[in-house]
């Protein structure tokens, strides 16, 4: 998988004891449903289709009224005005204390039925029950469908037909124009207050980081942290990093990458390899937070640890102006205020 998380959790069956029964009558109920009454949407009419990122044409008598997806995959059709639309979401969607995960970013989880909250987890019964028209996902491998597990794979693409955006080895900036094409086909109005202030707020970010990153030439490494191992991430596949980089940010390149090349795979006795003035940190929930890396002497002996140069890293991005305008004001910030400590 692409990352420390992925590896990390536990692998969970997607159905319960028994909860295979009933699918195939599913499967079969599903085919009259598509656009039955009380399905909302807010898409044109007539034949709708799709080429994604696999190279793969998507063709559907009509604009998918139903959709389930990723859920960042979800939050970012959601900021340009997809919404009614989402019918379910799989992927990390609501937290132990009942909030909401930071990748549903705006999205109303009590609006949508998830399906699953974690990797590998996925109710291919509750998701047939929805009677979906589209699947939606990222794609950090090629071909790959993200966070659709491969033991059931073969039954979720059954139920309707998936539509999957690359994730990585393209700039942050073209993946969301490709979102964007995406909420278009299905009825979005890219010309919408909403969507218009976002990009131009994202454009605003984009503008700050290049003058930071210019004004502060201070070495940035993008990191995660786990218990038994200090991640340096790559900018050469990455998606945000490859547009930090081409905006002038001095991200470190580690030179002994991980199969997969996402990372290079430190021990912790090794994890200050890279001079780094600024720790861009990896914030999600199943990596380590500082507060949880303070008793590693390795950690608290790295320089920008020491000079309180860390800021957070959302490595999995919402794919939209609105979900990507903040890691850049985030990222111009800390920047401006760092300081050469190598």
């Amino acid at each position: 998988m692409r990352t420390p998380r992925s590896v990390s959790l536990s692998r969970r069956g997607v159905l319960a004891a028994g909860g295979a029964v009933g699918i195939g009558a599913l499967l079969a109920a599903c085919g009259g449903s598509k656009g039955s009454a009380g399905a909302s949407g807010g898409g044109k009419g007539g034949p709708w289709s799709f080429t994604d990122d696999r190279g793969q044409k998507v063709s559907l008598p009509e604009t998918p009224h139903r959709i389930v997806a990723f859920t960042g995959t979800a939050a970012a059709l959601h900021d340009f005005g997809i919404d009614d639309q989402i019918a379910g979401v799989f992927g990390p969607t609501k937290l132990a204390n009942g909030k909401p995960d930071p990748q549903a970013g705006d999205l109303d989880i009590d609006k949508v039925t998830i399906l699953g909250n974690a990797y590998n987890q996925f109710n291919v019964e509750k998701y047939a029950s929805l009677a979906p028209d589209l699947l939606v996902t990222n794609m950090y491998e090629p071909g790959a469908l993200w966070f659709v597990p491969d033991d059931s794979k073969d039954k979720i693409t059954k139920l309707a037909k998936p539509v999957a955006i690359t994730s990585s080895r393209v700039p942050l900036d073209r993946i969301i124009g490709r979102y964007a094409e995406l909420a278009a086909s299905l009825g979005a109005n890219l010309k919408a207050k909403k969507v218009t202030d976002a990009k131009a707020r994202f454009e605003k970010a984009a503008a700050r980081l290049r003058k930071a990153a210019a004004a502060h030439p201070v070495k940035v490494l993008a990191c995660s942290g786990a218990a038994d191992f200090f991640y340096a991430s790559n900018p050469g596949i990455n998606a945000d990093l490859m547009y930090f980089k081409s905006l002038g940010v001095d991200l470190i390149v580690p030179d002994h990458l991980d199969k997969g090349g996402y990372f290079e795979s430190l021990s912790w006795e090794n994890a200050d390899k890279y001079k780094a003035d600024v720790l861009l940190l990896d914030n999600r929930t199943a990596t380590l937070q500082p507060k949880d890396l303070a008793a590693k002497p390795s950690w608290a002996k790295l320089p920008a640890v020491k000079a309180g140069q860390i800021t957070p890293w959302a490595s999995e991005p919402r794919f939209s102006y609105a979900g990507a305008a903040p890691l850049l004001e985030s990222l111009a910030q800390a920047i401006e205020h760092a300081k050469k400590v190598n």
